[in-house]
């Protein structure tokens, strides 16, 4: 690394540094395919690692693995050093934990159903408003009666426990039509078909496992395989947005620390804000904005800086951007976008060398100590010190056998709950069904006479369910769950 304090991203006519203090002010690194983006976030997590601060970032095409293994010489890296001036470059891994939803490419990685709250998870399923409230009456109930969701059987019994009692959930929650029950349960079979059960369930990931630093004081890097992850877009984006809330809602403030104490890469950003509704994007916006005063930074990575709406960019004080290409009118309309954001250099025509910049150059402008974003550059970025391309099977797996989080995550643990509790409940009904007919039988063997009533006092099992349901609404007091911003339990850590 350089002398100069923080992350030396590259060189132009002098070093461009990224400064400790600023980085959890948040960051773009935008630009077209093959432009070097990738490169450029491997720079950026080795620095933040080497001041010690933990990272997380997902790996969409496969090929960031290679941060855990040293570089190997190259006389193209050895020409671009020397243009730089970098002094003490070393090819060096870095210290790395490897996370897969799937289990399959490092430690399985979950929530609870109830963790990720009725906001997240409609826009999982891409619900409409009607069947959006009926899913939050589920959590509700959930919440008020101390009920774990925490997979998809809980979620699909709770549905399944309120359908069938809607006109007992009436008075204390609203109107629960079958129609919307239907559909929630027909995108979770489509969810379950994408994959999606394997996110759900327990251990859960506890954020604090991704926040270490290594023994040597470098922070760990969390590298989430994500490139069979990507095949289910709303997934992805969801999953990544669920972290995020996960660490607003459970991270004490820290004011304006000297370095952050988390940086998380948000590849392929455009997924998140893709057809999210508006409410959803005020409470990201709200998200971004705060979260910097937990000490966590957040680095959208995209094609094309428009991918990310004017109220979040507005909020990224660390840009790198690589070239556009101007080809059609709404590409040009980017270029025009991405030059505009910059504070201009008068020697450089901003919107022209966009189109000109080169594999591996972009230009940036970072925070200075005022907290002033600097004049554009062009910059020639700074090799990293790991492999640039994937690292091997084997390299991963001894990396994953290592770590000390194995087998933490690796077994699914499946303890009592909704699924479990609503069905005993059925069951104690039905068993008071069954009862009452047994004191029925016996009355009459007995030839006990009794008075006539103009009712029948038999119970149905729908009957003993629904006064079941009855006395858990009227037994909620104090038992409360209470959800964030973006719904996720607040755990009060």
């Amino acid at each position: 690394m350089s002398e100069l304090p923080g992350i030396l991203i590259g060189g132009s006519a002098e070093h461009v540094v990224l400064h400790p203090r600023f980085g959890n002010r948040h960051g773009l690194i935008a630009g077209a395919t093959g432009t070097g983006k990738t490169v450029t976030l491997q720079v950026l997590a080795e620095g933040f690692s080497k001041m010690g601060v933990p990272v997380f970032m997902a790996d969409v095409k496969g090929d960031l693995s290679g941060i855990s293994q040293a570089g190997k010489p190259h006389p193209k890296i050895d020409e671009r050093i020397e243009k730089i001036g970098i002094s003490d470059f070393e090819l060096t891994g870095s210290p790395t934990v490897f996370w897969d939803l799937y289990g399959e490419k490092g430690h399985r990685i979950r929530a609870t159903v109830s963790d990720m709250g009725p906001l997240l998870l409609s826009r999982l399923l891409d619900l409409n408003d009607t069947q959006e409230g009926v899913l939050t009456v589920a959590f509700e109930f959930a919440d008020d009666e101390g009920l774990l969701l925490l997979d998809m059987n809980d979620l699909r019994t709770m549905l399944r426990y309120i359908g069938e009692n809607a006109k007992t959930f009436k008075n204390s929650y609203g109107n629960v039509s079958s129609a919307s029950i239907g559909a929630i349960q027909r995108r979770l079979l489509v969810l379950e078909r994408e994959g999606g059960e394997n996110f759900f369930g327990e251990p859960m990931l506890d954020f604090w496992d991704m926040m270490k630093t290594h023994h040597d004081g470098r922070g760990m890097i969390n590298i989430l395989a994500a490139d069979r992850l990507m095949q289910s877009p709303r997934l992805y984006s969801t999953f990544l947005l669920w972290m995020l809330s996960e660490l607003f809602e459970n991270l004490p403030e820290v004011g304006d620390p000297e370095k952050p104490r988390f940086v998380f890469f948000f590849d392929e950003a455009h997924l998140l804000f893709n057809d999210a509704p508006k409410a959803l994007l005020t409470k990201i916006e709200q998200v971004v904005r705060l979260i910097r005063s937990k000490g966590v930074g957040v680095y959208f990575i995209t094609q094309n800086p428009l991918d990310i709406p004017e109220s979040v960019l507005g909020q990224l004080g660390n840009r790198i951007q690589h070239a556009l290409r101007a080809f059609t009118p709404k590409d040009q309309k980017a270029v025009r976008a991405a030059a505009t954001t910059f504070r201009q250099n008068p020697e450089l025509d901003t919107e022209t060398v966009i189109m000109e910049l080169g594999v591996g150059e972009a230009l940036v402008s970072v925070l200075e100590l005022k907290g002033t974003p600097s004049i554009v550059q062009r910059t020639l970025v700074r090799p990293p010190e790991s492999r640039i391309g994937p690292a091997s099977d084997t390299e991963r797996n001894e990396i994953v056998r290592a770590s000390p989080l194995g087998g933490r995550y690796d077994k699914t643990v499946d303890r009592e709950s909704a699924h479990e509790l609503l069905n005993k409940r059925a069951e104690e009904a039905a068993r008071e069904v069954e009862a009452e007919e047994v004191r029925k039988r016996a009355e009459k063997e007995k030839r006990i006479t009794k008075p006539k009533r103009a009712r029948s006092n038999r119970q149905s099992v729908g009957e003993a369910f629904a006064k079941s349901v009855s006395r858990a609404v009227g037994s909620s007091i104090g038992r409360q769950i209470v959800r964030g911003l973006l719904g996720s339990i607040f755990k009060g850590r």
